[in-house]
């Protein structure tokens, strides 16, 4: 791992008035991208080839002869042959040169190697650099082992599927969609045993996946994926933010649903096992009476995170939970960075971000905004790892 105290010179070296916010063009970049230029930060994009349009071309920012921004938010698409190529000396030079705050992103850590990450990026990021190994299902401390130590809840483990006897939820990668899940459910070992081999066949999940699969006990209720903000510079109020929160649409899991149950029992055999491959998102407000619970939560984990890290959680996190019949939360995932959901925040920002900053505030935007706030408190170096 870096030692932090080398980026904390590197962004001390930075010109504050020339800082400009960076990250990977993929999962919610467009929403960092617009919090950027809300705030008056120069936006960049690095986009990897065939995939670049969305923000070399369709999201651009377009000027007029005075150089006003009149159109668009992506200042600056810098188009690679692969993602990974971020990590190129030159690259990471260009950036520093630059004064760019890169914004860690789930695509950023999925497309990059996490120990090059951790031990050879020397872009200042605002975010937790150490953190974002533990979103790794099946490391020694990952999102598990810490909801673990800060006494959160989440779904019952099950290690033997012969032991599966209520609706259960087995979760793995997806053999052929590298960065999707080859999540299933199932409530017998009998069922357990009929859907793995199936989706074995047709190639879906592979058998070294299925050995290291996540089983748990299945929580029936909605979702709630709430996206925080964490500012450890905060003086004035509460330093934990609840931004926002979202939920998922999901493929083919969505398209089953929105069946009568008669028309779903004579789907061909192909059809029958949904996959849980994320699509888009939506936006959703909590009962006012369990926001308490929410926060809960989201101070639990920043206080573990504190324990058993560096410095513990920085910037953006999403903490993605089910409700039961009870109104108990249990947290299915974690994210120790901007979620994945948060694109429905832009612009418009979300009610509770909205609400505690009086103006539309979005995650990207609450990003930008602790950058500035650490620029007039001189502790830019603060925010960064």
């Amino acid at each position: 791992m870096l030692d932090r105290k080398e980026i904390m010179e590197i962004v001390n070296r930075y010109d504050v008035n020339e800082i400009k916010i960076g990250m990977v063009a993929s999962h919610s970049a467009l929403d960092v991208c617009d919090g950027a230029v809300e705030e008056g930060y120069p936006s960049i994009a690095f986009c990897q080839k065939g995939r670049e349009k969305t923000y070399s071309e369709y999201f651009n920012t377009v000027r007029d002869g005075m150089g006003n921004r009149v159109r668009g938010f992506v200042d600056q698409p810098i188009v690679l042959d692969k993602f990974k190529e971020v990590m190129e000396p030159a690259n990471q030079q260009w950036m520093i040169d630059n004064n760019v705050i890169f914004i860690p992103n789930r695509s950023f850590t999925s497309y990059i190697e996490l120990a090059e990450i951790e031990d050879n990026f020397k872009v200042p990021m605002l975010g937790s650099r150490d953190m974002l190994r533990s979103e790794e299902r099946g490391e020694k401390q990952d999102y598990y082992w810490l909801l673990e130590k800060a006494g959160l809840p989440f779904p019952e483990k099950i290690t033997d599927p012969h032991d599966i006897n209520e609706l259960s939820i087995v979760k793995l990668h997806h053999a052929q969609k590298k960065l999707e899940r080859g999540f299933f459910t199932c409530s017998s070992f009998k069922e357990y045993e009929e859907k793995s081999q199936e989706l074995l066949r047709t190639g879906i999940i592979t058998e070294d996946a299925l050995k290291d699969a996540r089983m748990e006990k299945y929580v029936i209720g909605p979702v709630f994926n709430f996206d925080f903000f964490y500012s450890p510079i905060t003086t004035n109020g509460a330093k934990l933010e609840l931004i926002g929160v979202d939920w998922r649409f999901e493929t083919s899991l969505d398209g089953h649903v929105r069946l009568p149950a008669p028309q779903q029992m004579t789907m061909a055999p192909h059809q029958m096992i949904p996959e849980y491959t994320v699509c888009g998102h939506n936006s959703a407000t909590a009962r006012e009476s369990l926001l308490e619970k929410v926060f809960d939560l989201g101070e639990k984990y920043v206080k573990a995170s504190q324990e058993h890290y560096d410095v513990g959680v920085i910037g953006a996190f999403c903490l993605q939970t089910c409700v039961d019949k009870d109104l108990n939360f249990y947290i299915y995932d974690v994210a120790p960075r901007v979620g994945g959901g948060t694109n429905v925040h832009m612009s418009v920002g979300h009610p509770y971000g909205n609400a505690l900053w009086r103006k539309p505030m979005s995650t990207g935007r609450r990003t930008a905004l602790e950058i500035t706030r650490a620029i007039e408190m001189d502790k830019l170096d603060q925010i960064v790892t």
